[in-house]
């Protein structure tokens, strides 16, 4: 089985990859021919990946799947939230992101936060979505060289580390883009 990740970024093309069974050979959009830049002008987490699935599909004709990830940090309401990628700016730079968000809970004694990823997936002409979340909390400062965007910072429940301090095969299973991936697999064997 053939499917198109409706993504270019190669962390979660090899994050992706790493957990598909052998039978799903996995296309990123270069794969296709797809080159533009898809927006993600929608106020919702969900919206983004239903919007970059709906582009593919319509544009390319394949059956695909897309997702958007957002990290929502409980004493900023939400934030960064659906602004993830570029909330220190449109250069979208996972430092200068990190540093926003730890500068803005200096302080703060609720660090509280969960990672979100809606996967869409687009099929025989249906649409079904996928949710993972993962609570934990954001540390007072980077530690880690593994994964990538706020991997360094940001420690989930019931783990001393950071993602960024633990391999591939471990982030995939506790974290929100691999429980998504985990239930869209589910699905496709179903």
């Amino acid at each position: 089985m053939k499917l198109v990740f409706a993504s270019n970024n190669k962390n979660k093309l090899q994050e992706i990859r790493h957990q598909l069974p052998q039978d799903i050979e996995l296309l990123s959009l270069e794969d296709i021919g797809c080159h533009e830049d898809i927006p993600e002008t929608a106020d919702t987490i969900e919206g983004n990946a239903i919007l970059k699935a709906d582009y593919v599909t319509k544009n390319y004709g394949y059956d695909c799947f897309a997702d958007d990830t957002g990290l929502e940090v409980d004493a900023l309401n939400g934030a960064p939230g659906v602004y993830s990628a570029r909330y220190a700016g449109e250069q979208k730079d996972a430092n200068d992101n990190m540093d926003k968000l730890l500068q803005e809970l200096e302080g703060n004694t609720n660090r509280k936060a969960h990672f979100k990823t809606v996967i869409a997936l687009n099929s025989n002409g249906q649409q079904h979505l996928f949710t993972g979340i993962v609570n934990g909390v954001i540390t007072t400062e980077k530690a880690g060289k593994e994964g990538f965007g706020y991997d360094p910072i940001f420690k989930p429940e019931g783990l001393d580390l950071t993602f960024a301090q633990i391999s591939l095969a471990e982030k995939a299973l506790l974290s929100h883009r691999g429980r998504a991936v985990a239930q869209l697999i589910a699905f496709l064997k179903s």
